[in-house]
């Protein structure tokens, strides 16, 4: 019988970040914020070993790997979220009609936009907060998940819809990216 090597990947916890397992569900407290995420999968078990988080796989699999490598990016991406967080810059253009943007509740509210009467919404997700300033929009959090969509999800909203969209080029578009 030949004995399948074991598949390994470890990430380093830096200072001022703590991690705990419990049944597969890996928490992350840091000074930003604390993140939870399920890793449940029947060939990958995650450890907290000597302040690193291990993720070990059974076999050699292309897909057991892909597993793995995802699996530590999402674990990176929690530990950089609770340490530095996500950020992202918006801006509003518009050459037709001035766009109104404000945020109500749990809702990014785009109003006027290219003459509507109707205010457009976008969905604005858990653990993400939106800092308007005339035309410029910050999104910052600590899932980077949740940031990215909620930026996705503003972009989507100001779709230009039965307008020839070389001439309409209004809209909330993504400046860029990077860490707080």
């Amino acid at each position: 019988m030949v004995k399948i090597p074991e598949l390994k990947d470890r990430i380093k916890i830096p200072e001022g970040v703590t991690a705990k397992v419990e049944n597969s569900v890996l928490t992350i407290k840091g000074e930003k914020g604390e993140l939870t995420r399920d890793f449940s999968h029947p060939k990958i078990k995650i450890k907290i070993i000597d302040n690193n988080v291990e993720i070990h796989g059974k076999e050699i699999r292309r897909k057991e790997k892909a597993r793995i490598g995802t699996s530590a990016a999402h674990i990176r991406n929690m530990i950089g979220g609770v340490t530095k967080g996500f950020e992202y810059k918006m801006k509003t253009v518009f050459s037709h009609f001035p766009i109104k943007t404000s945020v109500e509740g749990n809702e990014f509210v785009i109003q006027n936009f290219l003459g509507e009467r109707s205010a457009r919404k976008a969905k604005i997700l858990e653990g993400v907060t939106i800092d308007v300033k005339g035309e410029n929009i910050t999104v910052h959090g600590t899932n980077k998940e949740n940031v990215g969509q909620t930026v996705a999800n503003i972009e989507r909203a100001t779709k230009v819809k039965n307008r020839d969209v070389r001439v309409f080029q209004d809209g909330v578009y993504k400046l860029g990216k990077g860490g707080r």
